[in-house]
Parts: C-alpha cells; sequence; structure tokens
C-alpha cells in the first residue's frame, strides 16, 4: 500500500531504470525525460516517458471489501488498485539510426528487469517534489508488461497528442498500484474470553473425520415437521383403523384322475387249464 505519491514515483523510478541501463550498447549521451512527446525533435538523443493513461486494475476491482461497520466505524482504509500506461519514445540522428539502438536498450531494460527494484524507488523519492512518497514501503511489486498495439490504436494515441509528429516508440503497461486513504482506522478490539469445546467424532455437531462418509440424513415425516417459529406444535390427527382385507383364497388346482390298470387274473378253464 501506498498514497497518492505512488504514481508520479513509479514515473520518475521507470526513467532511472532507463536510464541506468542503456549502456554498453549507447556510448553516447542520452538525456531521460518524463515528459510529453515534444512538437519538435530535440536534436540530442532522447528517451521520453510518457504516462498517457491510468486505468483501474480489473482483477482487483471487487476485492476492495467493506470498509465500515454498521455504526460507521472505519475497520479497514480503502485502497485503489490502478494500472499506468506508459509511452516510451525514442530520438535521435537517423542517419546513425539512435532512436531505434535507443529503443531496443528500452526493450532489453525492461524484459530484463521487469520489476522496479525498490533501490531504485528509494531513490526517485529522494526528489524534492516526491517527498513522502512510501512506495518503497509498499509489499506490492510493480511489474512492466509490453502492450500490444495495432496501427489504428497507435494512430489514435498519437492523434491525441496535438501537433506532435510520430516518433518511434513503444507502450508498457505498470501494474499493480494500491493508492490507500488518508483516514486511521480504528483499532480492533481484544479479545475478552476464549471458549474451547471438545467434541468426539460422531457426537451432535462434531465435525466428520477426513476421509470419512457423511452420515445419510434420516427423512422427516410430514406429520413431525417442525413448527414455525412461534408456533405451538400441532398435535397428530388420530388415525383411524380400517379393516384390513383377509386374502382371497388360491384357487384350488384340479386333480385328474389317473386310471390304473387292474391286474390281470388267470381265468382258469374248466378243463384246468390256464388260458
Amino acid at each position: 500500500m501506498s498514497n497518492a505519491l505512488a504514481v508520479a514515483t513509479v514515473t520518475q523510478a521507470l526513467a532511472l531504470l532507463i536510464e541506468s541501463n542503456l549502456g554498453p550498447e549507447m556510448d553516447i549521451a542520452v538525456k531521460v525525460e518524463t515528459r510529453r512527446p515534444p512538437a519538435e525533435a530535440p536534436a540530442e538523443p532522447t528517451v521520453n516517458v510518457f504516462l498517457y493513461q491510468v486505468t483501474p486494475n480489473a482483477s482487483m476491482r471487487h476485492h476492495d471489501l467493506p470498509t465500515r461497520a454498521s455504526d460507521g466505524t472505519l475497520l479497514k482504509r480503502p485502497a485503489a488498485a490502478l494500472d499506468l500506461h506508459y509511452l516510451i519514445s525514442a530520438y535521435g540522428e537517423e542517419a546513425e539510426l539512435v532512436g531505434q539502438r535507443l529503443i531496443g536498450c528500452v526493450v532489453r531494460t525492461l524484459h530484463e528487469i521487469p520489476v522496479l527494484p525498490r533501490e531504485l524507488i528509494e531513490l526517485a523519492a529522494e526528489r524534492p517534489y516526491l517527498a513522502g512518497s512510501d512506495l518503497a514501503q509498499s509489499p506490492q511489486k510493480v511489474r512492466f508488461t509490453p502492450t500490444v498495439m495495432d496501427v489504428d490504436e497507435t494512430s489514435k494515441l498519437w492523434g491525441m497528442l496535438h501537433q506532435t509528429p510520430y516518433a518511434l516508440s513503444v507502450a508498457y503497461q505498470a501494474s499493480l498500484v494500491l493508492i490507500e486513504g488518508r483516514e486511521q482506522p480504528a483499532p480492533a478490539k481484544p479479545v475478552r474470553s476464549r471458549t474451547v469445546r471438545v467434541v468426539p467424532f460422531g457426537a451432535p455437531g462434531a465435525p466428520v473425520p477426513p476421509g470419512a462418509p457423511e452420515p445419510p440424513s434420516a427423512p422427516v415425516p410430514p406429520d413431525t415437521a417442525p413448527p414455525a417459529d412461534g408456533a405451538a406444535p400441532a398435535e397428530p390427527e388420530p388415525r383411524t383403523a380400517r379393516p384390513s382385507k383377509a386374502p382371497a383364497p388360491a384357487p384350488a388346482k384340479k386333480r385328474t384322475a389317473t386310471k390304473r390298470a387292474a391286474p390281470s387274473r388267470a381265468r382258469r378253464t374248466t378243463d384246468g387249464k390256464d388260458n
């Protein structure tokens, strides 16, 4: 977290970062300025660091929770999350490709050191117009990311700069910058009493052991539903016994009579011989 001087501190620290990392490719004196691109190209080699837009950070927009209690007491400082958009342009002798060499040094520096170093933030805060900046104590780091811009977006951006000729440039986004409010929150109240309750597993209200299946909840009959708040429990209506119907007898199975063959008896004839 930081105060309202964080935006200007990031711009000044970015200029110091570029100025201190132009070598060894650039063996000439280069001026690094924190202002908009000039209407007339400067005679000496120059790098312009221009902050052209400040937008709220999309990922942190809804992370700012309510900062006051129900009685209006401030619980914590509100913080605004911002993204800073920079246009870095280079000027120099075209015959010696000074501008292109400077842009190469800028890209190499911000790709090699994408996070703003703390020592450069402290060095930038030594400027008289940045006295009181506390960006160096903020735990949130500022990171630079290149911004892809097509021809249409580039022409619109340079079209906003009235009577300013186009110069070779690159665009970068710095995030995240958090700006806090000024009011001090009320200190938290101390804990007066602590209550520790030990409940074994399986007891009502006890947590479920890790890895154990949750017990199924028993269905509540409609007659034993809990009454509404403040209402007396309704007595269950008496149930009248209904005559049970005797099961119908099963139909008897038909028995088929089987005829058995009678044993043949030997008949004797009058002459005493068997037939």
